[in-house]
């Protein structure tokens, strides 16, 4: 028996220890919003232009559906305000004395599988805002507009690092010094 406990300690270490260090991930509910911008190609300029239009169309997004509670007042809101994010496309790609075309559309969308902060996302069709930049055959970016996935996760990298202490793993760091 006494052979027995250290065994099940080691595991249950193991398991703390495997636990902790797992990033925190959120998983996308069936009923969601994603946002996907795929630029012209994977060269450092068009990478650039789609990092800038990324981050200045969620500040608008994200202002934009803050107060949306379910995902039929997230659609409205993304329709309604189209126009809005058209322009703010025009105008980054104006600011960095871009002419590439573009296009812009809210629908359903083909997404490739993607492995996504430790869980698989399978192909598939998804109610999305596309932004196409010229010939869209680079890298892509996209994350969940709602719920607000995007936002949060924003948030958790802005915010200080919560580490949890697990008695278990306390126990083998100290007799394990």
């Amino acid at each position: 028996m006494k052979k027995l406990i250290p065994f099940i300690l080691g595991i249950l270490m193991l398991i703390t220890i495997s636990n902790s260090y797992k990033e925190n991930y959120y998983i996308i509910p069936e009923e969601s919003i994603r946002i996907r911008i795929i630029p012209n190609s994977n060269s450092v300029k068009d990478q650039y232009l789609k990092r800038q239009v990324k981050t200045n169309l969620e500040l608008e997004l994200t202002e934009d559906l803050k107060e949306s509670k379910t995902i039929e007042a997230s659609r409205i809101v993304i329709n309604k305000n189209i126009n809005k994010y058209n322009n703010v496309i025009k105008t980054v790609l104006k600011n960095e004395n871009s002419n590439q075309k573009y296009s812009i559309d809210y629908g359903y969308h083909y997404f490739p599988e993607k492995l996504y902060k430790g869980v698989k996302y399978k192909e598939g069709e998804y109610e999305s805002l596309l932004v196409t930049l010229g010939k869209g055959e680079g890298d892509n970016w996209w994350c969940v507009l709602f719920p607000p996935i995007c936002s949060i996760e924003e948030d958790s990298q802005n915010s200080q690092r919560i580490e949890y202490s697990f008695y278990v793993k306390e126990m083998f760091k100290k007799y394990l010094k």
